[in-house]
């Protein structure tokens, strides 16, 4: 149990989190938002993963796919409700 949240928290603090809510507020779509940060949670474990899917590990790459995803959402949300102010 330890070891999932330690991963989620790890994700929201890295880059799936913080670039996932930069390339959200690139965009005013959600959905445009989202699948860029999902994006941004593939790449991040490809590369941490030594550039090769095998050393991946599933439970890690869908939790930061989730992650980036809904902090992808977020950030256009604050870019569409920032921009009505």
């Amino acid at each position: 149990m330890l070891e999932i949240l330690g991963t989620i928290a790890a994700n929201i603090l890295s880059l799936p989190g913080i670039l996932g809510v930069l390339f959200g507020m690139m965009t005013r779509n959600p959905l445009v938002g989202s699948a860029l940060g999902a994006l941004v949670g593939v790449a991040k474990t490809f590369v941490f993963a030594g550039m090769s899917f095998a050393n991946a590990e599933p439970l890690e790459m869908g939790i930061a796919i989730i992650v980036g995803a809904v902090f992808g959402g977020l950030g256009s949300m604050i870019r569409r409700i920032g921009a009505t102010v």
